[in-house]
C-alpha cells in the first residue's frame, strides 16, 4: 500500500475554499434551456431584410424545440445544445402586395459548425411565386446565421461565470496579488497625489444635441430594447452588461460606452448618465429619451447634454449607427412604406 502522500496523483486532491466539488474533479452541469429559448426568440423575432423586391420579415418563432446545458468536468467547461427552430417570415413587394412562407433550421447543435447550419426557407404552399423568396434564402439566411452565432457567443459568454471555482491555494494566490496590488497603489498615490492635483476640476467645454427617429413600434416594445441585457446583445452583436433598473448600470460596446440608468418612466421616458471610456474620468453626458406614440409608429426623441464639444459628432454618428440603425436592422423596426 502506498504512503500517505505518494499515491497516484490524479486521485489526490485540494480543499476548496467553497468545501465543495474538491478540485473540480465531479461532474457540475447548468441547465441553460429556457433562458436559451428566450434569447434565440428575441434575435430571430423582428429580423428583417430589404432589397429591391421588396422587404422580408420574421414575425413568428412557432417552435424552438431543445434543450442547452452548460457542463464542468474536471475544470473543463462543456456546452450542450441541440436544438430544431420554426419561424414564419412575410414578405411584402414593392407594391404592398404581401406573401408568406417559413424558415426551419433542424440542426443547431454544438456538434455543428456555423457555417454548416441548415436554413430551409419556403414559400407557403398557398402562395405564388416571388423574388421575394430568393432575397430571404441570400441575404435572409445570412442573418439568421448571424443571430444564432449570437446565441452561441452569449451562451458561452452569459453562463460560463462561476462554473469553475478556484481552489484554497488558488484563492489564496489571488489574495496576496491583490494585497501587494493594494500596497503598491496607495505608494504611487503618495507620490503622485501633487501631480495630479492639478487634473481635478478641470472643466470641459460641453455641449447639448438633440436628435429625432422614427421605429415601426410601440413605445412599450422600443422602450424594452434599451432596457433588456439580450435585446441589447442582439442589436449590438456584442456581449453587454444590463440592470435595466433604475439605479442599474450598463456596459456595452466592449466597454467603449458605459454608464447608469438615472430615471425610469416605463414605456415613456429613459434618462441616463452616459459616457465614452475615453471621456475624462469621472465626466458623463446625461441622455435623455423621450418614446412618443405615432399611432404604429414611435418618435424617439435624444436629448444629451454635457456632451465634450469635441465629441459632438462622434457622439451624433455613434447613436445614429449602434443604436437607431442597429434596432432598425435586428428587429424591423425601420418605419417603411407598405
Amino acid at each position: 500500500m502506498a504512503k500517505w502522500g505518494e499515491g497516484d496523483p490524479r486521485w489526490i486532491v485540494e480543499e476548496r475554499a467553497d468545501a465543495t466539488n474538491v478540485n473540480n474533479w465531479h461532474w457540475t452541469e447548468r441547465d441553460v434551456t429556457s433562458w436559451s429559448q428566450d434569447t434565440i426568440n428575441s434575435l430571430l423575432l423582428g429580423l428583417c431584410v430589404e432589397g429591391e423586391e421588396g422587404s422580408c420579415e420574421i414575425t413568428d418563432v412557432s417552435n424552438i424545440d431543445g434543450e442547452a446545458s452548460i457542463n464542468n468536468r474536471k475544470g473543463k467547461l462543456i456546452y450542450f445544445y441541440e436544438w430544431v427552430v420554426k419561424a414564419s417570415w412575410t414578405g411584402t413587394n414593392k407594391i404592398g402586395i404581401k406573401y408568406k412562407g417559413t424558415v426551419e433550421i433542424p440542426n443547431l447543435s454544438d456538434e455543428n459548425d456555423m457555417d454548416d447550419l441548415d436554413i430551409c426557407v419556403k414559400l407557403c404552399k398557398d402562395q405564388p411565386n416571388t423574388p421575394l423568396t430568393d432575397l430571404m434564402r441570400k441575404e435572409g439566411v445570412k442573418k439568421i446565421r448571424m443571430a444564432l452565432d449570437n446565441y452561441v457567443k452569449h451562451l458561452k459568454t452569459e453562463f460560463s461565470q462561476g462554473m469553475i471555482l478556484p481552489t484554497e491555494n488558488a484563492l489564496n494566490k489571488q489574495n496576496q496579488e491583490t494585497q501587494a496590488k493594494v500596497k503598491l497603489d496607495q505608494t504611487q498615490m503618495g507620490s503622485s497625489t501633487t501631480k495630479n492635483a492639478s487634473n481635478t476640476g478641470v472643466k470641459i467645454s460641453t455641449v447639448s444635441l438633440t436628435m429625432k427617429d422614427t421605429f415601426l413600434t410601440s413605445p412599450e416594445e422600443l422602450y424594452r430594447v434599451f432596457l433588456k441585457q439580450e435585446m441589447v446583445q442582439a442589436f449590438t452583436h456584442l456581449a453587454a452588461s444590463v440592470d435595466g433598473c433604475s439605479g442599474g448600470k450598463f456596459r456595452l460596446l466592449e466597454g467603449n460606452v458605459y454608464g447608469q440608468f438615472a430615471e425610469l418612466i416605463p414605456d415613456q421616458k429613459i434618462v441616463m448618465k452616459w459616457r465614452f471610456s475615453s471621456w475624462p474620468a469621472g465626466h458623463a453626458a446625461t441622455v435623455i429619451l423621450n418614446f412618443v406614440n405615432k399611432g404604429s409608429e414611435t418618435e424617439l426623441i435624444l436629448e444629451a447634454r454635457g456632451v465634450p464639444s469635441n465629441d459632438e459628432e462622434r457622439m451624433k454618428e455613434g447613436w445614429q449607427r449602434y443604436y437607431f440603425d442597429a434596432i432598425k436592422q435586428t428587429f424591423g423596426y425601420g418605419a417603411r412604406l407598405c
